[in-house]
């Protein structure tokens, strides 16, 4: 039955903030982080696969990128808890959500990679090659620098999708955010009073991760205006 007292529902929610606040520090936030660095690593490898001259490697990016963002991320944590185990591959349900969510992320990222790379001026390319500077070098202390001002923001929302994402891990017996307002509906038969919750704390951090986002936004916006009106001053010197 609906609780609607309002003394009551205030301790039903008092209860409950403390299991919520621990699994949102000691399990979601750590998962998010986790799965975004990886994802990272991931997605860059896959984005240079994608713009690689062999058709075989950027065929491969390519199937991987479409696998994932095909197809549901409940599916793909499903497939790795419940599925894998009958080929003998058996993980934790932290560690199948830390697989299922970096492979998600690396599919998702890794366009957005691969477009800011692509967005470079190809004089950059062009600048380096005149130069004699190998295509390693030139990716690594000239394109990516560059590439990752213009990626930032995407890269951002993606992390704050996945940081609502780790909800989907409940599924999988991961106790985060989610699977702790389940447990307490279990306790108290509450679910609408849990459930809005857990809502709120997931809004809250993802709140404060959007007003991260858009100071590191202002913050690199001066930066690249910084870099331009630099360039800019030095081609008027070289044209005088």
């Amino acid at each position: 039955m609906l609780e609607t007292n309002p003394q009551k529902i205030f301790e039903l929610m008092a209860n409950a903030f403390l299991p919520m606040l621990k699994a949102c520090i000691l399990t979601t936030i750590p998962l998010s982080i986790i799965a975004f660095i990886l994802g990272i690593v991931v997605a860059f490898i896959v984005a240079l696969m994608r713009l690689s001259k062999s058709k075989i490697i950027s065929g491969i990016a390519k199937f991987y990128v479409w696998i994932i963002r095909g197809t549901p991320l409940m599916v793909q944590l499903f497939i790795i808890f419940y599925g894998l185990p009958q080929f003998g591959i058996v993980l934790s349900p932290f560690a199948s959500a830390v697989v299922g969510l970096t492979i998600s992320q690396g599919a998702y990222n890794s366009e957005v990679i691969r477009a800011a790379i692509n967005a470079v001026p190809k004089g950059q390319w062009e600048a380096a090659k005149a130069l004699n500077i190998s295509r390693v070098k030139t990716i690594r202390h000239i394109i990516i620098p560059q590439a990752a001002l213009i990626a930032v923001p995407s890269v951002s929302n993606y992390f704050i999708s996945l940081t609502k994402d780790t909800s989907l891990c409940a599924m999988l017996t991961v106790k985060e955010v989610f699977q702790v307002a389940r447990a307490q509906v279990a306790n108290n038969f509450q679910p609408l009073w849990m459930y809005v919750e857990a809502g709120i704390v997931y809004l809250v951090i993802c709140t404060l991760l959007t007003i991260l986002q858009n100071k590191m936004e202002k913050s690199l916006g001066k930066h690249t205006a910084h870099l331009t009106d630099t360039k800019q001053a030095k081609t008027a010197k070289e044209a005088a």
